[in-house]
C-alpha cells in the first residue's frame, strides 16, 4: 500500500516563506513525475507545480512562477515544494501527486497553507 504524506504547512504572514515536503511510503514505482496541485477556499482544485523523475524538467502555473521552486530526491521517492514571496491569494490545502506511467496516480492528503497577517 503506498502513502504520501505531507509535511511542512501552517500560518505564514504575506512575503513570507514555507516549505513543504511530500515523502512516499511503501513500494513504489513507475513514476514519471512528480507534482504539486491546491485547492483554495471555494475553489477547484488547480495545478501549481511539476518536475520530471528523469530530467528534472519543471512546469509552474504562471500564479507561482518566480516565487515557488518544486525539486525532487528521487532515491528517497520525496517531492519539495519551496514557496517564497507568499500572497494571500495563495491561501489553500495543498496536495502532491506522483504521476504512475500506468495506473491511477497517488495523491498525499493535503496539507493546509494559510497566508494572513
Amino acid at each position: 500500500q503506498v502513502q504520501l504524506v505531507e509535511s511542512g504547512g501552517g500560518l505564514v504572514q504575506p512575503g513570507g516563506s514555507l516549505r513543504l515536503s511530500c515523502a512516499a511510503s511503501g513500494s513504489i514505482g513507475g513514476i514519471y513525475a512528480m507534482g504539486w496541485h491546491r485547492q483554495g477556499p471555494g475553489k477547484a482544485r488547480e495545478f501549481v507545480a511539476r518536475i520530471k523523475s528523469s530530467d528534472g524538467t519543471t512546469n509552474y502555473a504562471d500564479s507561482v512562477k518566480g516565487r515557488f521552486t518544486i525539486s525532487r530526491d528521487n532515491a528517497k521517492n520525496t517531492v519539495f515544494l519551496q514557496m517564497d514571496s507568499l500572497k494571500s491569494e495563495d491561501t489553500a490545502v495543498y496536495y502532491c501527486k506522483f504521476y504512475r506511467s500506468w495506473g491511477v496516480d497517488y495523491w498525499g492528503q493535503g496539507a493546509e497553507v494559510t497566508v494572513s497577517s
